[in-house]
């Protein structure tokens, strides 16, 4: 998680955020214009062709300088790409243990153990409602990518501002919650 809080979202490498902000980006509004299974079909496509071309083409090289080199993936065919029985317990746990913490605080809020929670939940949920109105999820997924990469470094620029702007709007919350 560090990796990508560090490296990712705060672009300290400005070629690899780029390349994961834009292939995000770019499926997520290709995700618009056409179902999951045309995307991940065009996306599949695209990779085979380049790996084919990059293949005859090495294979081509190889034939005109009457070189020995192999198989230009060969490197990646000899590595071990299956998952360790270990990582797969290890996160198969973690989703467990989030899943049933989560059906445990749901049966909460709707079984009203806490009615001022229950309420809480019951206006979260209207607000979403008028939120489901004016977007789609998949335009919640491209505010969401588009400011995961966007914020951070707002953040980081003008933290002094943000942090007293901040200050002020928690100051008069609390101001109009004394009176």
């Amino acid at each position: 998680m560090s990796f990508i809080s560090n490296i990712l979202l705060y672009w300290r490498d400005v070629k690899t955020s780029g390349v994961v902000f834009g292939a995000g980006l770019s499926l997520l509004l290709s995700l618009t214009l056409c179902s999951i299974v045309s995307v991940s079909s065009y996306i599949t496509l695209v990779l085979l062709s380049v790996t084919i071309c990059f293949r005859i083409y090495k294979g081509i090289l190889q034939a005109i300088q009457k070189s020995d080199e192999g198989h230009p993936f060969k490197l990646y065919l000899k590595q071990d790409v299956c998952l360790s029985e270990e990582t797969v317990h290890k996160y198969s746990d973690c989703a467990l243990a989030r899943f049933n913490t989560t059906v445990i605080e749901l049966r909460r809020l709707f079984l009203v153990e806490d009615l001022v929670d229950s309420l809480k939940f019951a206006v979260l949920m209207w607000i979403l409602t008028y939120v489901g109105a004016l977007f789609n999820g998949l335009t919640l997924l491209i505010l969401g990518l588009v400011g995961m990469f966007s914020f951070p470094i707002i953040y980081e620029k003008y933290k002094v501002q943000i942090d007293h702007y901040v200050g002020m709007a928690n100051k008069r919350v609390k101001d109009i919650i004394a009176t």
